[in-house]
Order: structure tokens, then C-alpha cells, then sequence
């Protein structure tokens, strides 16, 4: 699961939401809807879950 979060932890896309196969991945994030500014994104595979921050600037 791969998911995008505002500051508030409001939910604001969710990019993947499936079982894959160990191996490298890419996702495309489009955030033209979204305002510049921090935002979240958090990976779950197995056990493993993690949050980190990122900054969208227009």
C-alpha cells in the first residue's frame, strides 16, 4: 500500500493498493490538484510500514 497524506492526515491519493512480487517499483504521483506545500506519503509491505515527508512545489 502506498499512500499520500496532508498535514492534517487527511488522506489525498492513494497510489497502490496491491500484493506485488519482491522487486523495484515506480509510481506516478500527480499532485496538479493539490495546493504547494509538506506532505506524507507511507508504504506498508508485510510488517514493514513506513511515513516519510515530502514537499510539493508549482
Amino acid at each position: 500500500m502506498l499512500k499520500v497524506f496532508d498535514v492534517l492526515g487527511n488522506e489525498v491519493a492513494e497510489l497502490l493498493n496491491a500484493n506485488q512480487e519482491a522487486g523495484s517499483y515506480e509510481a506516478e504521483f500527480d499532485g496538479s490538484g493539490l495546493a504547494s506545500g509538506v506532505y506524507f506519503y507511507r508504504i506498508e509491505a508485510g510488517l514493514f510500514v513506513q511515513t516519510k515527508r515530502m514537499i510539493l512545489l508549482k
